[in-house]
């Protein structure tokens, strides 16, 4: 029979990592509980890598979350974990050292897919870390430089913007016909790339970066567009923006259902075994995760700060109440700052099949579009007009709430 676990270890000192102590503390959860964090610091706040600590309008000091001192929790950081065995129960460090569990909640996160093939050893950089912001901000700290940034997701799009504002000449490169198409719409990506241009950065669609050139400092790379197309481009720095890889490397032997790199749960943030089988005493919180959503047509990953916190809320309740879980069925929720413009948006827009466009204003900055699945809304986006996004947000939780596939 399952029961409350007393000894539970938090995999993982994410903001998801320190949510779910916060919310086992306020549960209930009066036992030995244990942090374990790869970085050497406790957990922080990392939406504002990209964006105000760039910018050098906040330091390292700004990006503190809460003290976990309150918690009573024994803290590891600086240390990986490198397998879960899941039969003995056991977490295995990269230190030696093994860590016993009844309770387990992986919120390990993911980190910046890297380059694959060789790169200059300087003038190359990802974010995802502390310690990465603060190198890409060194260099963006010099004098004018050119700035590469292959892939135009949220992050590359957000340093185009940064790096801009610094006075750099910035080159934006991504493989899909406008940046953000796939996440956002064509509506909204026609939109956002009109404030990239005017901005001066010159954007490269349906293109990619295949090659970095230099040997210790770079000095350019190789763009290839879709019609095979190559064409050299002189930089003195280059970010990798190229998306997100699920830390789960240390889970590959631990018998836990992995997809498309991530780790997946069911809906009641339960993970899952390799046959299908849900483990209550082993649930999952953050960027690791897939998960299955009423509005989506297979399981989905939501790397964003709302869904770090609520995601492991449930999961802290479910693991502390196995035989009375809830179901983690969210509004997503994310933002994004650009040249000012200030971007709110819920639900899922990138499961859509068609939009309704109800404002697009680009020379006052302003944009509101709802996305719709099979007749019902999905999701939707503003540009400086946050006001708006509460009726949607309440709209998008009624229909959640009937747990009916749109």
């Amino acid at each position: 029979m399952t029961t409350t676990p007393h000894n539970i270890v938090i995999v993982g000192a994410s903001l998801a990592g320190l949510r779910a102590a916060q919310a086992l503390r306020a549960g209930g959860h009066r036992g030995p509980l244990t942090l374990v964090g790869a970085e050497p610091h406790p957990p922080y706040d990392r939406p504002p890598l990209s964006k105000e600590f760039l910018l050098g309008h906040a330091g390292p000091e700004a990006l503190t979350l809460e003290s976990t001192e309150p918690l009573g929790i024994t803290e590891r950081y600086g240390q990986r974990a490198v397998h879960l065995d899941t039969t003995t129960q056991e977490i295995h460090l990269d230190d030696g050292s093994v860590l016993p569990y009844d309770g387990l909640v992986i919120t390990t996160g993911a980190g910046a897919r890297p380059w694959p093939d060789s790169a200059p050893t300087t003038g190359v950089h990802t974010i995802r870390t502390l310690r990465d912001a603060q190198k890409l901000r060194n260099d963006l700290a010099a004098d004018q430089r050119h700035i590469l940034i292959a892939g135009a997701g949220f992050i590359g799009c957000e340093v185009a913007s940064v790096a801009t504002q610094l006075g750099h000449r910035v080159t934006l490169v991504g493989s899909q016909p406008l940046p953000l198409h796939n996440a956002i719409g064509a509506q909204a990506a026609t939109f956002l790339t009109q404030l990239h241009h005017d901005a001066g950065v010159t954007v490269l669609t349906d293109a990619t970066v295949t090659t970095l050139c230099g040997t210790h400092r770079l000095t350019g790379a190789t763009i290839a567009d879709n019609t095979g197309t190559h064409q050299h481009i002189p930089a003195d720095t280059v970010l990798l923006a190229l998306g997100a890889r699920p830390h789960t490397d240390w889970l590959t032997t631990s018998g836990l259902q992995l997809h498309n790199g991530g780790l997946t749960t069911d809906e009641y943030t339960r993970t899952l075994t390799t046959d299908g089988t849900p483990l209550p005493h082993i649930v999952a919180a953050g960027d690791v995760t897939r998960f299955p959503h009423p509005h989506a047509p297979t399981p989905i990953t939501l790397g964003h700060w709302s869904n770090a916190v609520e995601q492991a809320h449930t999961a802290a309740h479910n693991l502390l109440h196995p035989h009375h879980p809830t179901p983690y069925h969210p509004v997503a929720s994310f933002w994004s700052t650009q040249y000012a413009v200030r971007f709110r948006a819920v639900g899922l827009p990138q499961y859509a099949d068609s939009t309704e466009v109800r404002e697009f204003d680009p020379t006052h900055h302003r944009l509101d579009i709802a996305y719709y699945r099979h007749g019902h809304l999905i999701g939707a986006l503003t540009a400086n007009r946050a006001a708006r996004i509460a009726t949607y947000r309440t709209r998008l939780a009624e229909h959640l709430a009937t747990h009916t596939h749109p």
